[in-house]
């Protein structure tokens, strides 16, 4: 693991100071995270993780010898080179190199991070999770599968962070004693950093896919977690839930503040969304995708084509048939040649009236959220990666059956 920790202990190393970001982002109260504009968007791949890894060479590795070029970063310490070469590090030094009171030095004292459960407020309360989970996975690894970033060192860097957790329970966690199974567990996190510190993060995890990993079942779970083992910041208050919202979301979508001519990636993802999702029209939403398009979601789902996507969308809208979806964040990285790669944040809004997949209807109001992350070529989507607050949901339902 010393790659991981190459140069984090060079004496001349920067140290940033507590309120470096204060100075550009604090009006009297917690730093507030700035929306991005259009100018934010990186246009190529120079600085990715493809570039980073050397993902599908001989070459590829975790950790690079090279971290790669340096871009403007004030604030972060002078071992980091770039945005990825900070978040890929710093969470195989917290995870892998069991450093974990390094997240001190990375989450503001006053974070936000935003879950399935509600809000989670402090790097003091992020640094217990970390301490429970790597005791319930003693030999736990989080591997990065992709890093869409925007922003810079003055707005702050925007990354969404698609992660996939491995390891084996081999000891007692929240949701039970250990089982000795094995995990491969999705994760997208989209987090906002200023000076070396997150200071606002949401974090999607595939909760239900773990539990049916481990052998349990989410339903029970849920109800038991809602009736008596509820979890830190849970159920949310109607303040968290527009604070979840409302973080970094722009006045306007930059499709309409800062309209362009030509392929518009705030529009094209926008407009997606509200096809599949709002106005239900399946066919309009295959008209986005590429033949060969496949979505990994929540629950292990592998949903192949958009025959597979569409059903999936009409479980929930049967559900939820008052749903309405609105895409609170969008930013991407590349261009037409190369194509983009997009993270969207959105959250819904709707109550439990049909049957299906949640058991029969309890007419309880519901929050969903989630994070979708898009590959798009020649101006189609062909990889979607999506994930909501599935487990949370089952417990909003769990608590209205009483």
């Amino acid at each position: 693991m010393e790659n991981g920790r190459r140069g984090t202990e060079d004496a001349g190393r920067k140290t940033p100071r507590a309120g470096d970001a204060d100075d550009r982002h604090r009006a009297g109260g917690r730093i507030e995270a700035q929306p991005l504009a259009r100018r934010h968007m990186p246009t190529d791949y120079t600085i990715s993780l493809a570039s980073y890894t050397g993902r599908g060479t001989p070459d590829e590795k975790r950790i690079p010898d090279d971290f790669g070029p340096r871009q403007p970063m004030r604030g972060f310490e002078e071992t980091y080179r770039n945005i990825i070469d900070y978040i890929v590090r710093i969470t195989y030094r917290i995870w892998e190199d069991r450093e974990v009171e390094y997240i001190a030095a990375t989450y503001a004292d006053d974070s936000h991070v935003y879950d399935d459960y509600g809000l989670q407020a402090g790097s003091g309360k992020i640094i217990e999770d970390t301490r429970h989970t790597t005791g319930a996975f003693s030999n736990i690894a989080l591997v990065a599968d992709e890093i869409v970033w925007a922003g810079d060192d003055e707005v702050g860097f925007h990354t969404s962070h698609r992660t996939l957790i491995r390891g084996i329970n081999d000891g007692e966690g929240k949701y039970g004693p250990a089982t000795n199974r094995d995990v491969d567990v999705l994760v997208i996190a989209n987090c906002v950093s200023l000076d070396n510190r997150i200071f606002l993060e949401h974090v999607c995890y595939n909760t239900s896919g773990l539990l049916l990993q481990l052998g349990l079942d989410p339903e029970e779970t849920a109800a038991r977690l809602a009736a008596a083992e509820k979890p830190a910041g849970w159920p949310r208050d109607e303040k968290t839930w527009r604070g979840l919202i409302g973080a970094a979301r722009p006045a306007l979508p930059l499709s309409v503040g800062e309209p362009i001519a030509g392929f518009d990636v705030d529009r094209f993802v926008r407009t997606g969304i509200d096809a599949a999702w709002n106005r239900r029209d399946s066919a309009a939403h295959a008209a986005w995708c590429t033949p060969d398009f496949v979505c990994r979601g929540p629950s292990n789902r592998v949903l192949s084509g958009t025959p597979a996507y569409a059903g999936f969308v009409d479980s929930l809208i049967g559900a939820f048939p008052d749903l309405e979806v609105q895409v609170d964040e969008v930013y991407w990285m590349g261009n037409e040649r190369e194509g983009y790669l997009s993270a969207a944040r959105w959250s819904a809004a709707g109550s439990h009236r049909g049957a299906g997949r949640y058991g029969p209807p309890t007419g309880a109001p519901v929050q969903i959220w989630g994070i979708t992350q898009h590959e798009i070529t020649g101006g189609r989507i062909a990889r979607e990666w999506l994930l909501f607050n599935e487990l949370d949901l089952m417990m909003q339902i769990a608590a209205a059956r009483g």
